[in-house]
């Protein structure tokens, strides 16, 4: 059981990846960790900033995957829960202390939902998914 999820969310990861990818974000790494999580994908985007007023500014966006091939216990962007988005603000603070990023930033998601076979069905790239 463990392997297929496994697999069902490396595959998710991977078109993720791809959808960020031709959206114009820069992949800078991925699966990082801390002691409290993990951040799927860590990306670099160039848009403005609105707080400088910088019309091109480079953001750092940190991104959470999440991936169904069945929605027996909700879509993927259902799985997108207030507690997981709590969590992800505390590991981006993590990871911001550590990188020392001082430029503007935010958390996406990318919802992948899959039939049973591992087809894609739908993608959503949710930019500014946390917020707070």
């Amino acid at each position: 059981m463990a392997t297929s999820r496994q697999a069902t969310g490396q595959r998710g990861e991977e078109i993720a990846v791809r959808t960020l990818q031709e959206a114009g974000l820069s992949i800078v790494e991925r699966n990082w960790r801390c002691p409290v999580g993990e951040l799927d994908i860590v990306a670099e985007e160039i848009g403005p900033d609105y707080a400088s007023g910088a019309s091109d500014a480079r953001w750092l966006v940190l991104v959470e995957v999440r991936t169904r091939s069945s929605t027996a216990r909700g879509t993927a962007r259902q799985a997108f829960t207030p507690r997981k988005q709590a969590k992800l603000r505390e590991v981006a603070g993590h990871y911001l202390q550590e990188k020392g990023w001082r430029g503007p930033w935010r958390i996406d998601a990318v919802a992948v939902q899959l039939d049973r076979s591992g087809r894609e069905v739908a993608v959503e790239h949710i930019r500014h998914a946390v917020t707070g």
